[in-house]
């Protein structure tokens, strides 16, 4: 692995041939460790929650597959686990937290009657590390959601459940904000569907649009502690025909309403560019939520890499330069490898992303577009493909006191001998 001094000669090089094309590295760097990256706390445990209902009951199309040892079983050890993802990422960390890891010390609750209380544990750890909280209902893996349906169910005692979850998560993410002194994120997904050719498309639309009316009409929340998302979906597993919150449903109702659409890499038809959605929806919309992701095979929610469509996605937020709009967020989960790896491995590769779309000569780009010399920018963008900009990330790392490369490979290995290999 390169040495400090190694990796300060490297990175000189690399600031002169960015400076050539007209970047900027230390600007780069520094708004590259700002951005804000929302760790899911569902890798940890395999989307598996801390309800001792859940096992066995339907996930709603989620399922983590594989069976690497050293899963964590507890908030307890998943906390743990997380201590040690934030020792090795460089930059702004958030968590983002599922509404059935919930703890309890008087025995199960429901998911209407959850609360601050039951989240104590996660907030005093939270805020002992400064990171802020985001939050997401849980619509699955409960029999109410057995069917397939939750908010936009036919029975309106189910639909009556999942609102008053959902009012109850609302609160929770408002005392996070307040508590952290951090706005907190609420993204809602309901994984309501039909597997194969439903006769009825409208009245499920009619019913979720009615859910989330009920939900949005709390006037004790404060929408600038608790941001609302929504996040549409084409397919799922189970839902295969038919979903009722598709991303036309979710956008206009975001718009109508003054909430976030959510853009999850893994939820589109695999010809479909997410990074082109961006400055068409930013045109309407204030702001928006990303969900890294990496769909082999559409949604399914592999380790995020330094892939096509996450380079592509981060390079169109550098080039409208709306930093400032956007909140990003992981979602992945496999259980088939280490899954601290697996954490640094999406996590970095997306924070990776965010430098790269940092360092593109957009300002040469764009003049060149504008005068008409299209082979001169055509040829900028493949140049740009080949500067050096792991040089730039390895000094990133080394300043922010994290690992560079693949150093912090070393950490997982000593965890895994002396923590997770106990785990049973």
């Amino acid at each position: 692995m390169p040495t400090q001094k190694q990796i300060r000669a490297s990175y000189r090089l690399a600031r002169d041939a960015y400076r050539a094309v007209g970047v900027d590295t230390e600007a780069a760097i520094r708004k590259a460790l700002s951005v804000p990256i929302s760790l899911h706390c569902w890798q940890a445990d395999d989307v598996r929650g801390l309800e001792s209902r859940t096992e066995g009951v339907d996930s709603g199309g989620i399922m983590a597959t594989g069976a690497y040892p050293g899963r964590a079983r507890s908030g307890d050890e998943m906390r743990s686990d997380l201590d040690l993802v934030l020792k090795l990422l460089p930059g702004t960390q958030r968590l983002n937290l599922h509404a059935f890891y919930a703890e309890s010390e008087g025995g199960p609750v429901e998911r209407d009657q959850i609360g601050p209380k039951h989240f104590s544990r996660w907030l005093a750890w939270a805020k002992a590390r400064r990171i802020g909280l985001d939050f997401n209902p849980t619509y699955f893996a409960h029999p109410l959601a057995a069917s397939g349906f939750t908010l936009s169910h036919a029975d309106p005692s189910v639909r009556s459940f999942w609102i008053a979850h959902a009012r109850a998560c609302r609160r929770i993410a408002q005392s996070f904000a307040k508590a952290l002194g951090k706005p907190s994120v609420i993204n809602h997904w309901v994984p309501d569907g039909a597997k194969d050719c439903p006769a009825d498309r409208w009245g499920p639309r009619e019913r979720l649009k009615e859910s989330y009316d009920a939900i949005f009409r709390d006037r004790s929340i404060d929408p600038e502690l608790c941001i609302d998302a929504v996040e549409g979906k084409l397919f799922g597993l189970g839902s295969e025909d038919y979903v009722v919150g598709s991303q036309e449903f979710y956008s206009s109702y975001a718009l109508t309403h003054r909430l976030v659409p959510c853009l999850d890499l893994g939820h589109y038809h695999p010809t479909e560019s997410v990074a082109d959605k961006i400055s068409a929806l930013m045109q309407f919309h204030p702001r928006i939520l990303l969900h890294t992701s990496r769909p082999v095979r559409w949604d399914s929610d592999h380790v995020v890499i330094l892939d096509d469509a996450v380079r592509a996605l981060f390079l169109e937020i550098a080039r409208g330069d709306v930093w400032d709009r956007v909140f990003v967020a992981l979602d992945f989960f496999d259980a088939s490898i280490n899954r601290i790896g697996a954490y640094v491995i999406g996590a970095r590769a997306t924070r990776e992303a965010i430098l790269i779309g940092l360092l593109d000569p957009t300002a040469r780009l764009q003049s060149a577009e504008r005068m008409g010399r299209g082979h001169e920018r055509l040829a900028l963008m493949e140049h740009a493909k080949a500067l050096p900009w792991g040089a730039v990330w390895d000094e990133l790392c080394l300043r922010d006191e994290v690992p560079a490369g693949a150093d912090w490979l070393r950490d997982v290995a000593r965890h895994e001998k002396a923590v997770l290999s106990r785990r049973r």
